[in-house]
This record gives C-alpha cells, sequence and structure tokens, in this order.
C-alpha cells in the first residue's frame, strides 16, 4: 500500500479536487483507494454522499488517530491512501507528511499562493518525505504558470510534469458526486489527472 499527503498550507489550492480525483483515476485503474479527510469542513465526505458508487472509500478524520486510520485502510486492503489535509494546520500537516510515501504541494500561479508555498515546503522538508509540486488551476493563455514553476523552481523540489488546467469540469463533476474521468472521460481535465496519476504511480511504484 502506497500512501500520498495533499499538503497546503492555504486554503483554496486544489486539495480536495486532486484527492478525490485521483482517488477515481486510482479506482479506474482496480485500485482499491482510500481518501482521508482531515479538513473540519468535510468536503471530501460531503461529496461522497452525492455518489451511488461505493468506491472509492472515504474515511474522516483527525491528526491524532491518522495512523490507526491508516492502519484501518490497509487491513481493508487499500492499495493506495491519499490523505486530504486542512490549511493552517502546521501540526496535523507534519504528521500526515509524515506518515505518507510521497507529498504532493498544489499550488495556483499566483502571488498569494506563491508567498505562502515556504510553509508548506518546511514541513515536507521537517518530515523527511519525498515532495513534488502540482500546479493547479493553470490558464493556458497565461504565462503565470510559467513565471509559477520558475519561482518553485528555486526550491529545488520536483514540479508535477502535467499541469492541471482553469476548467469547468473539475467544479462541475465535484457538484455532481464525479471526477471528471468519469463525468468527461474524453475531455482535457480528465487527459491531465490520467497524466498526473500516472506520474504518481512512478514515484511511488504502486
Amino acid at each position: 500500500m502506497k500512501t500520498i499527503a495533499l499538503l497546503s498550507q492555504k486554503g483554496g489550492s486544489g486539495k480536495t479536487t486532486i484527492s478525490l480525483n485521483l482517488a477515481i483515476a486510482a479506482t479506474l485503474k482496480g485500485e482499491s483507494a482510500v481518501v482521508i479527510d482531515l479538513d473540519p469542513q468535510q468536503s471530501a465526505a460531503r461529496w461522497s454522499r452525492l455518489r451511488s458508487a461505493d468506491a472509492p472509500v472515504i474515511l474522516p478524520g483527525h491528526g491524532p488517530n491518522l495512523a490507526d486510520l491508516i492502519a484501518r485502510a490497509r487491513d481493508g486492503g487499500a492499495d493506495l491512501v491519499i490523505i486530504d489535509t486542512a490549511p493552517k494546520s502546521e501540526s496535523t500537516s507534519l504528521i500526515a507528511a509524515k506518515l505518507a510515501d510521497l507529498v504532493l504541494i498544489p499550488c495556483q500561479p499566483s502571488n498569494l499562493d506563491l508567498d505562502a508555498i515556504a510553509d508548506t515546503v518546511n514541513i515536507a522538508t521537517l518530515a523527511g518525505t519525498p515532495a513534488t509540486f502540482v500546479l493547479n488551476n493553470c490558464r493556458a493563455s497565461s504565462g503565470l504558470a510559467d513565471q509559477a514553476e520558475e519561482a518553485l523552481a528555486g526550491y529545488r523540489l520536483p514540479i508535477a510534469p502535467v499541469r492541471l488546467g482553469n476548467r469547468v469540469a473539475y467544479v462541475k463533476s465535484l457538484a455532481d458526486g464525479q471526477g471528471v474521468l468519469e463525468h468527461e472521460p474524453r475531455g482535457r481535465a480528465a487527459h491531465e489527472i490520467t497524466q498526473l496519476f500516472g506520474a504518481i504511480c512512478k514515484q511511488v511504484r504502486l
């Protein structure tokens, strides 16, 4: 079993969207995926109540019982655990990072996001867990994503080989209790998630 933690100390970075879509990607590949929802807003848990399908499994939780939830997922035969952390939660994020095989750090191409990214990088570094940036909500007609990638390069961490675009499909699919691979299987968002999931699988050897 592999464990991935989505970390960002800034709200609105796209952690839940990425977590759920990666879990759907794993499920459609025949893997057993569990998303542990540590965000007090419980967005992932609310999303799961919109679904008719039982997979992926969503487990609401808190930092102190995270290790037990991961063990529960492992005992249940999970192939992949994705931890969706809350913003502004350094202690819980550190616990999640230490228990993960890989930390994904979503970042939107904006000055506010780039200014806040250092705190998240520090948490991943302190945990000693490999970390990768994921550029999210990128506009095709803008050069901001290129500028953001140049800024992130200063942290000397890998950047995912695919950028996630600013696409309506991400919003509409979640509102319907789906992922983009279910909502528009041949759409651009689905292609992005497929590429990202493939890259992550190579990193963690899933």
